[in-house]
């Protein structure tokens, strides 16, 4: 058949064509490369898409009891896209993200081009085919540059926005909740930058995203590691914000909330985990709330990869639409008995002189390693990319093991159809 030799054809090109998509000296070239890539995912009936349409109808009641994860790949991009499409096709998933933040872009050295190009490149080399779920996650106000210079931070957010649209970011995590202002007296009040923030970043959206595509839009109500969100913080923020969206203007689609959870989790002087406790009462309620009050998709919970397994049966029970995953995976490649000795070494002796001055007063080894060795993915991107065959085989098949059991616990198995219905 001519689609199994084009398939062929692919993958034994699309190897080297993404290593110098990302490795490549030319800057010009590596723009280039991400074209070419795009276009080859295109051709073969793979292309980013918008989740909008999903989360409408679990806005309407029409699905319950599912939970979309998105997963934040901070390194080894195209290896570890691989393992999760794997561990989809072979279960049949249909809605599943990749996401990275806007901190997340810097220290791994990753642009929303090189991101897209790694992605649509696994898609390729895997044999994957339909629409991919890219988003910016966490595109954050920094409440420190804000106060020093509002339209400033504002303008670098939009370009953010811009080059990841370009890039085939159809779904954009805006997070102004750096700015809820406690010491105000009414909950309103507290999220009124918020709410005119992510008004404003909403509008900006639906004035440059594709003809044709809804950018499926997220806000935040709750700064992930302080005190959990409340309905009336929920209601507080979207009164606000609906009355500061335009007439007409298609607004967010979903919500993510606090519950318990940190970025990370909480690691213990010995580099053990602090063990965690997620209200799920509470997140239920917010996510009927947004739905059956909102139209949303419903709430979403962030800092969940360190959560013990029990905990993901939880979230497609109480309806959570949405569950952002990034550290555990990180931390599953740097644990693993396959990393190598040697490298683990190196990484261990560059962040202690690296990033010294990052070390608190009474934080231990472990604390410190644990907190900063996220930055290897950045500083020793190529070293990641070419570990030695063996221990490359090994780690990515434990991350797709890990994947494949993520996916059943938040219900996403043979989805396919329901994507396929409701995602144009």
């Amino acid at each position: 058949m001519p689609g199994e030799s084009s398939h062929i054809k692919n993958k034994n090109n699309i190897d080297t064509l993404i290593e110098l998509a990302v490795f490549g000296a030319d800057p010009k070239m590596r723009e280039e490369h991400y074209r070419v890539i795009r276009e080859m995912a295109r051709s073969l009936g793979i292309y980013p898409a918008s989740i909008q349409g999903l989360y409408e109808a679990a806005g309407q009641g029409i699905y319950h009891g599912i939970t979309v994860p998105a997963i934040n790949i901070r390194g080894i991009t195209y290896h570890v896209a691989r393992a999760v499409f794997r561990a989809a096709m072979k279960d049949g998933v249909g809605p599943f993200i990749f996401e990275i933040a806007r901190s997340e872009m810097g220290y791994t050295v990753q642009s929303p081009g090189e991101y897209t190009a790694g992605i649509l490149a696994a898609a390729i080399r895997e044999g994957f085919q339909g629409p991919v779920f890219i988003q910016g996650d966490h595109f954050q106000v920094r409440r420190k540059m804000y106060r020093e210079n509002p339209e400033g931070e504002l303008n670098d957010i939009k370009e953010l926005i811009r080059e990841s649209v370009n890039a085939g970011f159809y779904n954009i995590d805006i997070d102004a909740s750096t700015l809820v202002d406690l010491t105000k007296s009414g909950l309103e009040e507290q999220q009124a930058k918020n709410s005119e923030i992510t008004a404003e970043m909403t509008r900006f959206i639906r004035g440059i995203e594709p003809e044709g595509t809804t950018i499926s839009v997220g806000g935040e109500i709750g700064e992930i590691g302080k005190g959990n969100s409340t309905v009336e913080d929920l209601k507080a923020f979207m009164d606000g914000y609906r009355r500061l969206l335009d007439t007409g203007v298609q607004g967010i689609s979903k919500i993510s909330v606090q519950t318990g959870t940190s970025h990370g989790g909480v690691v213990l002087p010995d580099g053990s985990m602090a063990e965690v406790s997620i209200d799920f009462n509470t997140l239920r309620e917010l996510s009927k709330v947004a739905r059956e009050e909102y139209g949303m998709g419903g709430a979403v919970q962030h800092g969940a990869s360190t959560l013990p397994d029990e905990a993901f049966d939880m979230f497609p029970q109480v309806d959570t639409v949405e569950v952002h995953l990034a550290t555990g995976f990180q931390n599953m490649i740097y644990d693993s008995p396959h990393f190598p000795a040697d490298l683990l070494a190196a990484i261990h002796k560059h962040l202690d002189a690296q990033y010294k001055e990052e070390r608190k007063s009474g934080e231990t080894e472990e604390q410190f390693l644990y907190k900063t060795r996220k930055k290897a993915f950045g500083d020793f991107k190529k070293e990641l990319w070419h570990l030695p065959e063996p221990n490359h085989r090994e780690i990515m098949k434990e991350l797709e093991d890990r994947f494949s059991l993520i996916f059943h616990k938040l219900n996403v198995i043979n989805t396919r159809d329901l994507v396929q219905k409701y995602v144009t």
